[in-house]
């Protein structure tokens, strides 16, 4: 059986950015509008956790059935290393679902809002078949399309509408930035395994792309959030605060760019962690402060 340790390797915190930073924007955004509610803001932050852990244990299952994590470059897969039989893992998976789903209810009957059901349907269904199911979409290199959507628009958008009940432009520019700066994440990871997915016939955008079109797309998801900020100024001055973040970026554009490859991107993986969480908080603060 696998341990309490390789359970929470197997959960990989270090994508948990993912789930937080767009409920930090979308509390941000909520405490601009001068309507938060804490503990509307703590079940969505609970809702994103919990599908950021599920989606990462459903990868772990349908990879590791697969036999494309026999491989393996990145940190260490459930399934894929024999840590724990696939039944359990897809069990952790599919339990992951249904706590986010029973919570995000919670949020739906407070809003009144029942099309926040079809969404929430939409993300859990998202995050299975990116690697799950006969025909994977992950394999179809549209994951950085899903994830754009899935952990930069639905939630920052999500997250400060069950607050303040209403939808609002400032909601969905703040989602671009918090969009490609989590597609980052999964760039780089694909990257990193650009040299077994190919074999293992998983076609991600770093397969199709090649290296060298991905390390540019890398560059891009980094650099972008920075100048969306400054647009962004006009309208809410203090996102301008995001520039205190840009140091951290220069790391990993200079790693990535200069051809680092296999385990010396797992490194540049944590460092855009930090980034985003940088990033993610500067900018709530920003768009939290108002005039």
């Amino acid at each position: 059986m696998a341990s309490l340790n390789q359970w929470v390797a197997g959960a990989r915190p270090r994508t948990l950015p993912n789930a937080i930073v767009p409920v930090m924007v979308g509390t941000g955004l909520a405490i601009g509008e001068g309507s938060p509610s804490w503990w509307r803001a703590v079940v969505a932050l609970l809702v994103a956790l919990l599908l950021q852990i599920g989606v990462n244990y459903a990868n772990d299952y349908s990879d590791g059935i697969r036999g494309t994590d026999d491989q393996r470059v990145g940190p260490m897969r459930l399934v894929g290393s024999g840590a724990a039989a696939p039944r359990e893992v897809l069990a952790a998976a599919l339990g992951s679902f249904a706590a986010a789903a029973v919570l995000g209810l919670t949020l739906v009957i407070a809003t009144r809002a029942w099309w926040i059901l079809l969404v929430g349907a939409a993300a859990i269904a998202a995050a299975w078949f990116y690697t799950g199911g006969k025909s994977p979409y992950g394999y179809r290199a549209l994951g950085e399309l899903a994830v754009f959507v899935f952990f930069g628009v639905v939630p920052v958008v999500g997250t400060a509408y069950v607050q303040t009940e209403q939808l609002s432009w400032t909601a969905l520019a703040a989602s671009v930035p918090i969009g490609l700066l989590s597609c980052s994440m999964l760039v780089v990871n694909n990257l990193r395994d650009v040299v077994t997915d190919g074999p293992a016939g998983k076609r991600t955008l770093a397969v199709v792309l090649g290296a060298t079109r991905t390390r540019t797309l890398y560059t891009a998801c980094l650099t972008l959030p920075f100048l969306i900020a400054l647009l962004l100024i006009p309208f809410t001055p203090f996102t301008a605060l995001t520039v205190l973040a840009a140091p951290l970026a220069i790391g990993p554009i200079r790693t990535v760019l200069a051809g680092a490859t296999g385990p010396a991107l797992i490194g540049v993986l944590q460092a855009t962690g930090k980034l985003q969480m940088a990033y993610g908080l500067l900018f709530a603060v920003g768009l939290a402060i108002t005039l």
